[in-house]
């Protein structure tokens, strides 16, 4: 049988652009139990906590240096008036989760915890203001109560709250998906909204406002045609938000302005996150690719109203989606997580670093309990999922130089469709290691790797890999070990770059120094 191999050639010292460590970011919203038994427990909880954060979970996302958590939501920030969470918890008034099972939350995690958390961990926070049923006077005062430094109401409200010096907020998000669950608006009347929202919020002394604009989903292009050339001089950065699934769960009505309506399926089904074959893996992996050519496109289209490319492309949803775990309420969004994906997080990061021109940050959907979490918990118990794992090993990318690559690709191919096999990123960090992630999307077969490496003479390569002897492989809180990184001892050096071969199903990292 013939071996076909994957040419990897990477052009060292030509880097023009660093790897935003943002890429590497997360996000946490009132969902499920994403925030509460996630995050919070309580200070009377028996569970070890700081100040009512869990510590087993600090010193996790400490690990792997999360630079930034976006929160509240979600559809839940377009509902969440932030008064309601601050000041005595006792006297903070309970608030229904509409969109996420109609369950009451008691407000004990508000500003104040989630500054806190975010501190804890190293992060910097990213709060996404309410759009679709606040005001423009409430997200200002949001704003100020946050940073301002002097004599107001809100910054005297801060101080009597028990915080008497500001904290620093850089990244805020005006509204989320309003095309959807955020008020269901056309694009034009969204762009107007943001830039009076936007002119409210403020920066107060040194403390300096990103400003994020909600952006499109998916490859609604006409979405980010609007805002670009509405609203682009007012915004540093446009959210995209894509989720690779096996099926859809909604009915697509699309406008001839390119405007679209979205309509809940009852019986639409994801998929199951642990029992499937090869063929929904095939479809979770195509779906990953396929974020490259909607990152493309929309910066394409990014590309016409901002050539010097000043406005952030930020995706700050994204990750797999898959029916909620049997026996879980369905909309707490709990499910499990397998080798499937660690390789499609692996992909999706490939591509991210790839086009760190225009994208600069990036949040996974989510941080604990809900969807693609890189934790789960249970009560006392804490696991670690092969996703965590991956940005685990992908840190060695966080504020490193991109270095060009071409990837002449082999095939994976499963009936009719193909899809590459490898997917690769490289970049030089402040040490001076080369260091490429990789990923084999093939279940069944091994990859060859051919590496031509210009400008760059190592004397030794290492590595460590991520693999699995089943597609559906995942850790339990019985056996939380049974994915984790190893050893790779599949790389050599050769005269002018290095081979490798990288094992079915696996995520790779090497270094090169």
């Amino acid at each position: 049988m013939a071996i076909h191999r994957n040419v990897l050639r990477i052009h060292a010292g030509a880097g023009k652009h660093k790897v935003d460590r943002n890429i590497y970011g997360h996000f946490a919203e009132h969902l499920g139990r994403c925030i509460y038994d996630g995050i919070w427990v309580g200070e009377d909880s028996p569970i070890p906590n700081i100040r009512g954060i869990r510590k087993d979970v600090v010193e996790a996302l400490r690990r792997i240096r999360v630079p930034v958590l976006r929160w509240p939501g979600g559809c839940f920030a377009d509902e969440y008036h932030w008064k309601d969470g601050i000041g005595p918890r006792e006297s903070r008034p309970s608030i229904i989760n509409t969109h996420w099972g109609g369950v009451v939350e008691n407000n004990h995690f508000g500003t104040h915890e989630f500054l806190d958390f975010c501190e804890l961990i190293g992060a910097e926070p990213y709060i996404c203001g309410n759009v679709g049923s606040g005001t423009v006077r409430e997200m200002q005062e949001w704003v100020e109560y946050i940073t301002f430094d002097g004599e107001s109401p809100m910054a005297n409200l801060r101080r009597a709250n028990g915080r008497e010096k500001p904290w620093k907020l850089k990244y805020f998000g005006i509204g989320n998906e309003n095309w959807g669950c955020g008020g269901r608006m056309r694009a034009e009347y969204y762009a107007d909204l943001y830039k009076q929202y936007s002119l409210y919020v403020k920066d107060y002394g040194d403390n300096q406002i990103y400003r994020i604009a909600c952006g499109p989903r998916g490859d609604h292009y006409h979405w980010t045609e609007v805002l670009m050339r509405e609203a682009a001089p007012f915004m540093d950065g446009l959210a995209l938000h894509y989720y690779t699934r096996v099926r859809d769960h909604v009915i697509i009505k699309e406008g001839r302005d390119g405007n679209r309506t979205f309509l809940r399926k009852p019986d639409a089904v994801r998929g199951s996150a642990v029992q499937f074959g090869e063929d929904e893996w095939f479809a979770v992996m195509k779906a990953a690719w396929f974020t490259d050519e909607l990152v493309r496109k929309h910066s394409a289209i990014m590309d016409k109203y901002d050539p010097d490319k000043r406005v952030a492309l930020i995706v700050d949803e994204w990750g797999t989606w898959f029916d909620a775990e049997p026996g879980t309420n369905p909309d707490f969004l709990f499910q499990q997580n397998t080798m499937r994906d660690a390789v499609s997080a692996g992909i999706s990061l490939n591509i991210f670093n790839n086009h760190c021109d225009r994208v600069r940050m990036a949040n996974i959907a989510q941080l604990i309990n809900v969807l693609q979490a890189p934790i789960l918990t249970d009560g006392d118990r804490m696991v670690l999922t092969p996703t965590y794992h991956v940005f685990d090993m992908y840190q060695v990318h966080m504020d490193a130089v991109l270095q060009p690559i071409e990837l002449i690709a082999d095939k994976y191919r499963f009936g009719e469709e193909e899809v590459p096999q490898v997917s690769a990123s490289a970049s030089i960090d402040a040490e001076g290691r080369l260091n490429i992630t990789l990923c084999n999307a093939d279940p069944g077969r091994s990859a060859y790797l051919d590496a031509e490496v210009e400008g760059f003479k190592g004397k030794r390569i290492s590595g460590a890999v991520l693999a699995s002897s089943a597609m559906n492989s995942h850790n339990t809180f019985e056996e939380p070990d049974r994915v984790k990184p190893g050893p790779f001892g599949g790389a050599r050096l050769k005269d002018g770059g290095f081979e490798a071969e990288l094992p079915p199903m696996s995520v790779v990292t090497l270094t090169v120094e």
